[in-house]
């Protein structure tokens, strides 16, 4: 069956990180994590404790915060090069909230990260509600300077969802963050995640069908992982969360892709959650056959993504 989606140049009908990397950079960037040891208004007490229901700590695989951002940049930078040579990097602040700090800090530790070599771009995880106006400023001068992509926590649409997650940031102080820099021209991708404390299928996808009004650069869709020493991993111990089963999980990636523009670029489409915490969904971490199985659905359906969103445009 021929592929009818224009952003792909293989079997996918999605519009993947790779063929964003090979179209617009002519390569591919890979990600050196770096854990800053900020921490997050929702763990300080400054709007609460204990953090969004499924955090753990907010650590990365290969980080550690004991050590400066070069560093950690070096030890990065040996563990991508030994698989894959020497390739361009982008420095992933990943760890809580990356903007959550005097921007004097912020600015020496973004600084940092774009001094050291092969380092062509900087992605920066946080949360919408920590972007006061001299931090967005900062980022701006950032983006003027390497390829800048700011990652924001959406999860879900719905503010009875975003109460019983913990997240204490409302859908409106999303909105507000997200403008904010959407309106200095600052790249944009948005985290969403399936499978939240009593969310039906109905509501997933509405949380895509309004994410697809924002018009993201890019998103990343994932299923909620159940890990070790986490309120959420007391919540299924006591059998108050249901999750997905992986078709089940498959047939709404299907659904919201479709309604997803087609410029917009699927940073992830299935989790990796780190496989020694992980309780459930243990059909995540075969993510080879996630993969696959939401190509084969794809294919089957003779459907992409973006086929329904100039529907919800009118």
């Amino acid at each position: 069956m021929t592929n009818p989606f224009e952003f792909s140049f293989d079997n996918k009908r999605y519009h993947t990180l790779n063929y964003y990397f090979k179209t617009v950079f002519g390569k591919k960037f890979y990600k050196a994590v770096i854990d800053c040891g900020f921490t997050c208004p929702n763990i300080d007490g400054s709007k609460g404790i204990n953090g969004c229901i499924f955090c753990d700590g907010g650590s990365g695989y290969f980080t550690n915060r004991n050590l400066s951002v070069t560093e950690q940049l070096k030890l990065e930078s040996e563990r991508i090069f030994r698989k894959n040579g020497i390739v361009p990097l982008t420095a992933y602040f990943q760890a809580n909230t990356n903007t959550y700090a005097p921007v004097g800090k912020l600015r020496k530790v973004y600084t940092e990260a774009l001094e050291f070599p092969n380092i062509e771009g900087i992605s920066i995880g946080t949360r919408a509600d920590c972007l006061p106006d001299d931090v967005v400023e900062l980022l701006c001068e950032i983006n003027a300077k390497t390829n800048l992509t700011v990652e924001l926590g959406m999860q879900s649409v719905h503010e009875k969802t975003i109460e019983q997650i913990n997240r204490c940031c409302t859908h409106a102080e999303f909105l507000e963050g997200y403008h904010k820099l959407k309106n200095k021209g600052i790249r944009i991708c948005l985290h969403i995640i399936n499978s939240l404390p009593n969310e039906t299928p109905e509501m997933m996808v509405e949380t895509a069908r309004q994410a697809a009004d924002l018009l993201p650069d890019g998103i990343k869709l994932q299923m909620l992982h159940v890990i070790k020493g986490t309120r959420l991993a007391e919540m299924y111990a006591n059998g108050e969360v249901t999750l997905l089963s992986r078709d089940e999980y498959i047939d709404i990636i299907v659904r919201q892709l479709e309604l997803l523009p087609p410029q917009t670029v699927i940073e992830r489409i299935t989790g990796d959650g780190d496989k020694s915490k992980l309780i459930a969904p243990l059909w995540s971490a075969d993510k080879i056959a996630v993969l696959g199985g939401i190509d084969k659905a794809l294919a089957e359906k003779n459907t992409w993504q973006g086929r329904l969103f100039a529907d919800i445009q009118v």
